[in-house]
């Protein structure tokens, strides 16, 4: 750790109270980002606390940092369970912010032990983000776009999923011409769900931290406006779990219930456009798995690339929509190989 950020961090504690000598600086396992977090402990029982360094050396990372700024005090605002941020440093790209504890839905659900009851309750809070995130939202606090739209879809999701997984991962051929009347249905296709949501854009297991039976929503930067199904998409069809089939088709119809209870009108355009959504997150999934893993040189994330291909598998066939026969016939290809 680097001095400057150790003297922010300590600065911080003393304001608080807290004796610096008992201090306890744990650096935390990176995930998929660039962001580094330690966890703060005092040898004296009391709040704990996580520090996060993402150094401003770009134009991406310094929106990045503004956007987790903006849109985390929104959302605690809303009384989404974000993390408090209790203080900051953009200049320098430096945070202290609430602890959530280390027990991820991943860790929870792996075990097989009552997760029903947990996804219930995050519903929950999803749809608090979901719908009163909107209220005084600015799209300008956004990192990436202001909205999840048919740019997005192409761009990040289709074509990332192209590059990453298909030629860079499978080493596969460059050129896929045959892919785009798919890619260009499939995005038009759920760009036209009603999308004047918030949505969290990483709505996955690893993202969700539960403590005392709490749960806590962490990575929240990549929000922006966009349609409801796509974060329940993220949360049935992570791959981090092996979630049994009649345990989503429960979820499913929890969540139906719940958009019902709030506005009934929003049924239609949500169950129409859903199974789109939920391959545009999957191919998403492809292409972030395989850039992490060849790129980044994380493997971790290349033990998940199976499961993802064979959900998105299971999606085009649901769907069968005679549009994306092209991306259904590449899939049915590669389980050849």
């Amino acid at each position: 750790m680097l001095p400057e950020i150790k003297k922010f961090i300590l600065s911080f504690l003393k304001d608080r109270g807290v004796d610096p000598e008992g201090v306890r600086l744990e650096q935390l396992q990176g995930d998929g980002s660039k962001r580094v977090f330690w966890r703060i402990t005092s040898s004296v029982s009391g709040p704990r606390f996580i520090a996060m360094a993402n150094p401003p050396n770009d134009d991406a990372s310094r929106r990045e940092n503004f956007a987790y700024l903006m849109i985390g005090k929104h959302l605690h605002q809303k009384g989404v369970p974000v993390p408090g941020i209790y203080t900051y440093d953009l200049k320098h790209g430096w945070f202290v912010m609430e602890d959530m504890g280390s027990t991820s839905l991943q860790d929870v659900a792996s075990s097989n032990k009552g997760h029903l009851p947990i996804y219930e309750k995050l519903l929950e809070h999803l749809l608090r983000l979901q719908i009163a995130g909107t209220n005084n939202f600015d799209p300008a606090w956004c990192n990436q776009t202001e909205r999840y739209d048919r740019h997005v879809m192409i761009k990040y999701e289709a074509n990332y999923f192209r590059d990453a997984f298909l030629c860079l991962y499978l080493g596969l051929k460059s050129e896929w011409p045959e892919l785009e009347v798919p890619f260009n249905h499939l995005a038009e296709t759920a760009s036209r769900a009603d999308s004047n949501f918030l949505l969290h854009r990483d709505f996955q297991s690893r993202n969700i931290m539960i403590s005392d039976g709490k749960i806590g929503i962490i990575d929240w930067q990549g929000a922006r406006l966009g349609p409801l199904g796509y974060d329940l998409a993220s949360l049935l069809i992570d791959p981090y779990i092996d979630l049994p089939h009649q345990d989503k088709n429960a979820i499913f119809e929890q969540y139906l219930l719940m958009i019902k209870e709030h506005n009934a009108a929003w049924i239609e355009s949500f169950k129409r456009y859903y199974p789109y959504l939920a391959i545009q997150r999957n191919l998403q999934i492809l292409g972030a798995f395989s850039y992490l893993t060849k790129t980044m040189e994380k493997p971790y994330f290349e033990t998940y690339i199976p499961a993802a291909l064979r959900t998105l598998n299971d999606l085009l066939h649901e769907v069968n929509d005679p549009e994306l026969s092209p991306l259904r016939d590449l899939l049915k290809d590669l389980n050849r190989q």
